[in-house]
């Protein structure tokens, strides 16, 4: 599973004299972001202190609603020049299957990638024209997205300059580009969305998503899945993972991606990187590893899928780690495609050392939650929990990243073998290090909660990371016959999950014991943890959705529902726990009884993981449609013109360092040099010439 953050802009420390300056304005009754960006921002003297102790530039663009960060790779030099040539060659594995995410997204993406990137490339006319500048905003926006839907909403990017400008350009330039190409790109009607979840309309039928050849039906697919599911067996194949489902002569079957089948050139390149990556592994935990996974690229074969997650699992030495392979399934509407995904990891020791009392009381927040007897494991088994620095990611991964990873995602691997956590530390640097307070200071409800997030927002935000990694993801279990959660509780599977998660981090977050163990100063940072969720789960997230657009992304929708639902709760009470107040046009939430709301969280988490256990279909789609799904337009719409007076995108995407071999006169790598691209463009355009394997 992956955690993704709705974005957010975290804290500055501010001094005494700033604070105190706040809390002037707040008694004034003028807080308000033009006070903010001259009296609580940084001195000048103090800005050019911050830029002499690093010149790190973070913000490399900005285009539509996203703003691209590129994000710096510490300590790379304390490797050895071995370990620097293994995350080298297991850096370019992951390239190598970049057209793969592109494909699996649609099957028109690699057409118009290559015949606008053409067109980028070779245009020689006036590029400060206004059509030509929202030409290259939508090339920027299908990078971002690995193709033309939004890499969140799954809603087709819609160009801002003409088919006839398009078509000049085309020609201009003697790029050749089809009819059904065109309709594409321009008509709304034509793959209007990628992912579908709404079952009324069809979750196969209205979703683009390219992993279901033409005249499937959703009946016909779960039919075809469901026959192959045994529910007396207990270690279940992740059947579809690494497949799509077609008709051939009427009969259903599988293409299945490996060397030699679908997407096969790309897995070719990618397996010659990891033989390479092989020939220098740390240790020889980690060779097995990789030629499992070798195995499986070369295969297809759902077992050797399976093996390679259970030694990945258990593969815990080394300094060196990675994410690889068809991993999460958010984007299939039926919850079985896994879409291509690389992560390669250096482990951060110090900041996983302050974690791995977390990791060593795994049992202890087990046997405490307030879940059923019947549901809790009675033996939590291998989770590993690390901070870990990004050297690279591609696919599913990039460049929108996530900030947290619990793999593997198969249930019963997960109890038997154990899970791995990471919690990619030099990601959320980034987002820290670029930002800003903006969306604090309009949006929460009086000085004390800006305070607090400002003394306890960072670190509160990584406590409910590692949590909802490392204990909620491992957590709880299946009752005997229940079949796996993409079978059982289908269209709701992922945000059901992700917000089973978020539950278990919300939970504990709150709980003496973290003090205890030094985890935490005080349940101040479980404070400001729940000002901020339900800030953004009530408010702030709703900027990045289009006006009368409903809720559906996973980790968006779960966030919806669990404040929804905890806010009506409360309301029950005669002294409510949160309230939603109006002052001076705006709304604000402001939580009354911290206690109170934990104990909401409690019941729900008790109730979510009923659902996930018992496989209750109906009952999550009560929580997902009910209370996840549907917005208050005025809400919506004030909180629009709010967060655009701000400018702050609220998307953040990423660019890779890039790893360049340094040889001898051999050709013998003998270590790798780290560099920063300045131009996002510039990333884009090398990596569909060096790594561009699929047409």
């Amino acid at each position: 599973m992956k955690f993704r953050k709705n974005f957010h802009f975290p804290l500055a420390v501010y001094s005494d004299s700033q604070l105190k300056f706040m809390k002037r304005l707040l008694i004034k009754g003028v807080l308000c972001v033009a006070a903010l960006s001259t009296g609580l921002h940084a001195s000048a003297q103090e800005r050019e202190l911050k830029r002499t102790e690093s010149t790190f530039v973070y913000e490399a663009d900005r285009f539509a609603d996203i703003r691209i960060l590129r994000y710096e790779l510490p300590n790379f030099d304390r490797l050895t020049p071995r370990q620097k040539e293994l995350v080298y060659y297991l850096t370019q594995a992951g390239l190598a299957g970049r057209d793969i995410m592109w494909a699996q997204n649609g099957k028109y993406n690699l057409a118009i990638r290559t015949a606008l990137e053409n067109i980028y490339m070779r245009y020689q006319g006036d590029k400060t024209a206004p059509e030509w500048k929202q030409f290259e905003t939508y090339l920027k926006q299908i990078w971002m997205s690995n193709g033309i839907h939004h890499h969140y909403s799954n809603q087709k990017h819609q160009p801002q300059f003409s088919q006839s400008f398009l078509e000049k350009i085309a020609v201009a330039t003697q790029t050749e580009i089809s009819k059904e190409i065109f309709e594409v790109i321009f008509n709304p009607n034509i793959a209007p969305k990628k992912v579908e979840k709404d079952a009324s309309k069809g979750l196969v039928e209205n979703s683009s998503v390219n992993f279901y050849g033409p005249g499937i039906t959703t009946e016909e697919a779960l039919a075809y899945y469901a026959s192959k599911i045994k529910k007396e067996d207990r270690t279940p194949l992740s059947y579809g993972i690494n497949a799509d489902l077609v008709k051939v002569n009427g009969k259903l079957q599988e293409e299945v991606y490996k060397v030699g089948g679908k997407y096969g050139k790309a897995l070719e390149q990618v397996v010659m990187w990891l033989e390479r990556a092989e020939r220098v592994a740390e240790n020889d935990k980690q060779a097995v590893v990789i030629r499992k996974l070798i195995q499986f690229y070369k295969t297809g074969d759902l077992k050797a899928w399976d093996d390679f997650n259970i030694q990945w699992a258990r593969a815990t030495e080394g300094d060196i780690d990675f994410i690889h392979g068809f991993v999460e399934v958010y984007n299939d509407p039926l919850g079985n495609r896994g879409s291509y995904e690389t992560i390669v990891e250096i482990n951060d020791f110090e900041a996983s050392d302050r974690m791995k009392v977390m990791m060593d009381h795994a049992q202890w927040f087990e046997d405490n939650s307030p879940t059923a007897p019947e549901h809790k494991k009675k033996e939590v088994k291998g989770i590993t929990y690390k901070v870990v620095n990004v050297a690279g990611e591609c696919g599913d991964a990039n460049p929108s990243t996530p900030i947290g990873v619990n793999l593997p995602n198969a249930q019963w691997i997960r109890t038997m073998h154990g899970s791995k956590s990471v919690s990619l530390g030099n990601i959320e640097d980034a987002n820290n290090k670029a930002g800003g307070s903006g969306m604090l200071t309009e949006f929460a409800h009086d000085l004390e909660e800006i305070d607090r997030a400002i003394k306890y927002g960072e670190i509160a935000g990584k406590m409910h990371t590692a949590m909802h990694e490392v204990i909620g993801h491992a957590s709880g279990q299946l009752e005997n016959g229940v079949s796996p959660s993409s079978q059982t509780l289908k269209e709701f599977a992922s945000t059901i999950e992700e917000g089973r998660a978020d539950l278990v981090a919300l939970y504990y977050v709150m709980d003496p014991q973290l003090v205890e163990w030094g985890l935490i100063p005080s349940l101040e940072v479980g404070m400001a943890e729940y000002d901020g969720y339900f800030r953004n789960g009530m408010l702030v997230q709703l900027r990045r959705l289009k006006f009368e657009e409903e809720l559906e992304e996973a980790h968006m929708r779960n966030r919806a529902w669990i404040c929804n639902w905890i806010f009506e709760q409360a309301q029950n009470s005669e002294t409510p726990a949160i309230v939603r107040i109006e002052r001076d046009g705006k709304t604000y939430f402001d939580i009354r009884d911290y206690r109170e709301i934990r104990n909401y969280v409690g019941k729900l988490l008790h109730e979510v993981q009923r659902i996930t256990s018992q496989g209750d279909y109906e009952a999550a789609k009560a929580l997902a449609d009910g209370y996840g799904k549907k917005v208050n337009l005025d809400i919506h719409k004030e909180v629009v013109l709010r967060s655009d007076k701000l400018n702050i995108p609220p998307y953040n995407g990423f660019m890779n360092p890039v790893l360049e071999p340094v040889t001898d006169a051999q050709g013998q790598i003998i270590d790798v040099r780290v560099t920063y691209m300045k131009d996002f463009s510039e990333q884009m355009l090398m990596y569909s010439q060096r790594h561009g394997f699929l047409k």
